[in-house]
């Protein structure tokens, strides 16, 4: 590749300890969006941030539909990090998408991650028979075509429904700004891998200890979802934070900490 793995996707490394936590952020986010996390986790851990390609300040040339057509493209890149830096039984927290990327990853090469924590995860946002994702395709229909007609409104519009907490519209504001550092092209290509992506029947087949944190209130994914993992993933266990919105690493940043801190014995 024209780039190192460690250019291409932005890798940022942090903080001291015998332990490693790699933290994978969501759609229309980037890496900032742990700082909260960082600030707590860095004294006693070694901290890994990155920006999947497409996001943030990854390399924008590396991105290409056919190549990030599946979310399975994404854990490869995730594997390639782990590999650049030869990290083994690390800790990776996923938000939202990057909990089936880290997923993904961990079925392939399982000795590198010792637990995986899921932040508003969801394997399928589609309704389906017998299941509750949150989202009807004519959901999605109207929120492509939206996407389409005038992408920077409809990151406007998106931020706060997503972000919830209408009493911190600063923290709307700035996943709207992270939205907006998208190429609009690439964000409607990555919504509809990330919609349209259905990782059910993965789910069972992990066999790494897994934490699933789920949101008391989230519009992205509802609570039926988390529970719904728990009992497909056979070493999972299942923590209701109470925080509203669909990033409440943001919105809650302190809930969310020491709910990894418990999972972490820290």
């Amino acid at each position: 590749m024209a780039t190192s793995i460690l250019e291409r996707n932005n890798v940022k490394i942090l903080g001291n300890g015998d332990r490693t936590l790699v933290f994978a952020h969501g759609f229309g986010s980037d890496q900032s969006a742990w700082r909260h996390q960082v600030a707590a986790f860095a004294p006693s851990f070694r901290i890994i941030l990155f920006d999947h390609v497409g996001a943030g300040k990854s390399d924008f040339t590396a991105y290409s539909p056919k190549r990030y057509s599946s979310l399975y493209s994404y854990a490869e890149d995730l594997l390639d990090l782990c590999a650049d830096l030869k990290l083994t039984k690390c800790i990776l927290v996923g938000h939202s998408v990057s909990g089936m990327i880290s997923l993904l990853a961990a079925l392939v090469e399982p000795q590198l991650f010792s637990r995986l924590i899921f932040v508003s995860a969801s394997p399928r946002y589609l309704n389906d028979a017998n299941y509750i994702g949150g989202f009807e395709q004519s959901d999605l229909d109207a929120l492509y075509a939206a996407m389409s007609s005038n992408y920077y409104a409809w990151a406007s519009g998106f931020a706060p429904l997503i972000m919830g907490n209408p009493d911190k519209p600063e923290l709307a504001k700035e996943f709207a700004n992270t939205l907006g550092a998208i190429r609009p092209d690439i964000a409607q290509a990555v919504a509809r891998v990330i919609f349209e992506s259905d990782h059910r029947q993965d789910l069972p087949r992990l066999q790494v200890p897994t934490l699933v944190l789920q949101p008391s209130k989230d519009v992205a994914v509802p609570l039926e979802v988390g529970r719904y993992m728990v009992g497909k993933i056979s070493q999972s266990r299942l923590i209701n934070i109470n925080a509203q919105g669909h990033l409440p690493h943001l919105s809650a940043p302190d809930v969310v900490t020491k709910a990894i801190a418990s999972c972490l014995g820290v």
